[in-house]
């Protein structure tokens, strides 16, 4: 027997009042490509806002709460009462202009990054510089050693617990010492580990994204048909919450 999984398309049209927007789910993502497959096919979307809209940044929907929201609604809160474990594949999937991401609460609330059962965002970005790229790629690296460092201070939890009960500074400094050097090591042997790949860097300075994004959020898909759209979208006049001053609405079709 055929799996359905495999025969299924893959593609959704999402028909806004502004115009079509196609999307593309990623199959290396496929808990997210189903969830957001399952959902359209039950029409969960349909007549649900694009609630927050953030110029050179990205377009966000899938809130329940937003159907018939009356104006001024705070939204942004409401999804159908689950979520979807991390799928993050950066930097093989990344936040290029188009990128098709799930949102999430943050890290204080949600330490493994799980997605939101169906709420999710459309990127739109910026273009950015050499010099800028740099800058972003730096803090990254740091950002990803320290990540490391952390890590393994984790894994010496007990050790380091003893020492510093005992009182033993030269044990913790001399300990501290031993992880810098290994976290450093391991970084020099991977010289591109917490930066950008040759295709970020060439997508994000000549079509745009949200680098900052990358390795935080779930990439899951990308539009293949309806930029245009997406620019009239993330153009629009919003209000101080970020919400659209006159409603965007969704309907979705997955394209047989």
């Amino acid at each position: 027997m055929a799996d359905d999984k495999k025969t299924k398309s893959n593609v959704v049209l999402i028909k806004t009042s502004l115009g079509n927007i196609k999307i593309r789910l990623y199959d290396e993502t496929p808990q997210h490509r189903d969830n957001f497959l399952k959902l359209a096919e039950e029409g969960f979307y349909n007549d649900l806002l694009f609630h927050r809209v953030i110029k050179d940044f990205m377009v966000q929907g899938g809130d329940p709460e937003s159907k018939g929201a009356s104006a001024g609604k705070s939204l942004g809160s409401g999804g159908p009462g689950y979520q979807i474990p991390a799928e993050i594949l950066s930097p093989q999937l990344f936040h290029k202009r188009g990128a098709l991401s799930a949102a999430r609460t943050g890290d204080q609330v949600n330490p493994e990054k799980k997605s939101s059962g169906s709420q999710f965002y459309i990127v739109w970005g910026s273009i950015y510089t050499e010099s800028q790229l740099a800058s972003m790629e730096q803090q990254k690296k740091q950002q990803a050693m320290q990540h490391y460092f952390d890590n393994l201070a984790m894994q010496r939890h007990d050790a380091i617990q003893k020492l510093y009960h005992s009182k033993n500074q030269a044990g913790l400094d001399s300990l501290q010492k031993e992880l810098i050097a290994i976290t450093e090591a391991d970084f020099a042997k991977n010289p591109e580990k917490g930066g950008f790949t040759a295709e970020q860097k060439n997508i994000y300075s000549s079509i745009g994204g949200t680098p900052h994004l990358d390795g935080e959020y779930t990439v899951f898909g990308e539009v293949v048909e309806g930029l245009d759209v997406l620019e009239k979208i993330q153009s629009c006049q919003t209000d101080s919450n970020d919400r659209p001053k006159t409603d965007i609405t969704m309907k979705m079709d997955i394209v047989k």
